[in-house]
């Protein structure tokens, strides 16, 4: 491994010319390539000596991710790459030759970053099976030697010359078949409870979901109380891709809900349920607070598992559906959607609110039973507002005092209109 020293960095750079500001740049550009380089040289070392032996780790990504910070993905894509450009070795101890070895050189000596090297990589792959290996060094050669100086531009026009150069004649004629989308979706938890989506769409499914989210992401209007919208667009697209996936999983083709939002296992202790304080324990996986617990049993299938202050459980209930698809029916023929006051959600956005918590001995019928979407949802489980049913069988809000002093009794007028 050549030697690498640290360029020296001016004490105050507004004073340095523009030369020493490119020279600088080029210095540390250098400085990182190489750097990398030799990271995945030692990277390939641990693969080559197992490094489920070396740290009890099941794959030298898995070690790195938890090394480097990383993402699984992202460090499986740093490995991969260090794999790819250096040598290892079997079990038997034999060498097992880097698969592009002129392009690890040149990343050896700084003289070609990641992106370049994984845009060689990829035309590397697309040759065809019957490339010979004498021929597909040859590519490589040719590759590794450009990506020195080359942008992405240049190495996609070597790849046409590289191709026809391999197979002049082409491939054989035939009725083309339809190129499958390119779709890529990345979900992890993080350590604060919070899950990490990232995705990679095609152009007409990333459309698609952009006209999906659009349409309810829209603020909602200001209430009569002069309330607005305070939500950034950001968390306006997020609570639409909650309202998606509320929608997707309550329809009656959904694989294993048969139109049920369902909860596998809410494991809570019993008094926490019916006070709504402390903590519920969701399908084992994450916790949830003992309010949003109550709020999903509304309308869901649940296992609730009873537990007691030593932690063991009392009783594991049956699985139980709450609002059955004749109810539901009903429900939106009578509410017409979110029965809150002012609210335009249609019966598909909202959930199923037990007005007296099934936990408290609440039935489960129609006069105990009202529609809303989920911001109402939470405002009533969480606020001050109160819902009660009337003498005619319709559903009508109480506001809190803060909003109303006289808590004037309210109803949605805009599903009747």
């Amino acid at each position: 491994m050549s030697e690498t020293f640290l360029p020296e960095l001016p004490q105050e750079l507004w004073r340095a010319g523009k030369l020493e500001l490119a020279h600088g740049v080029q210095q540390f550009l250098q400085l990182m390539r190489v750097a990398s380089a030799a990271l995945g040289q030692f990277l390939a070392e641990i693969e080559s000596r197992g490094s489920k032996d070396l740290y009890g780790y099941g794959s030298t990504a898995a070690w790195f991710a938890d090394v480097a910070g990383l993402s699984r993905g992202e460090a499986q894509s740093v490995v991969k790459r260090a794999i790819a450009l250096n040598p290892t070795r079997n079990l038997d101890g034999t060498e097992v030759p880097a698969f592009a070895p002129t392009t690890g050189a040149a990343a050896a000596e700084g003289m070609i970053g990641d992106e370049r090297i994984d845009q060689i990589l990829e035309i590397l792959g697309r040759l065809t099976s019957d490339t010979s290996a004498e021929d597909r060094a040859t590519a490589e050669k040719i590759l590794g030697n450009l990506g020195r100086g080359a942008g992405p531009r240049q190495l996609v026009n070597a790849e046409t010359s590289l191709l026809g150069w391999l197979d002049p004649d082409g491939n054989e004629p035939k009725d083309p078949e339809p190129k499958q989308p390119r779709r890529e979706i990345t979900l992890e938890r993080r350590k604060d409870g919070f899950w990490k989506l990232n995705g990679l769409l095609d152009d007409e499914t990333g459309a698609r979901t952009a006209a999906a989210l659009e349409a309810y992401a829209k603020p909602r209007p200001v209430d009569e109380f002069g309330q607005a919208d305070l939500r950034m667009k950001c968390e306006r697209l997020g609570d639409a891709w909650a309202e998606l996936l509320d929608l997707a999983i309550a329809c009656p083709d959904q694989p294993g809900t048969s139109g049920y939002r369902t909860l596998v296992h809410v494991t809570i202790g019993l008094e926490e349920l019916k006070t709504g304080i402390g903590k519920a324990c969701l399908d084992f996986v994450g916790t949830m607070t003992a309010r949003e617990a109550r709020m999903a049993a509304c309308d869901c299938l649940m296992l609730p598992v009873v537990m007691n202050a030593a932690g063991e459980p009392l009783d594991v209930g049956r699985l139980r559906r709450f609002v059955t698809p004749g109810q539901r029916r009903a429900l939106n023929i009578r509410d017409r959607g979110c029965a809150f006051p002012g609210c335009h959600r249609k019966p598909k956005n909202c959930h199923a609110h037990h007005i007296e918590h099934w936990a408290d001995g609440g039935p489960t019928d129609l006069r105990n039973l009202v529609l809303l979407c989920g911001f109402h949802h939470r405002l009533i489980h969480h606020g001050d507002w109160h819902v009660r049913m009337a003498a005619d069988g319709l559903p009508e809000f109480i506001p809190p005092q803060y909003l109303d002093p006289l808590q004037r009794i309210r109803r949605n007028t805009l599903n009747r209109a």
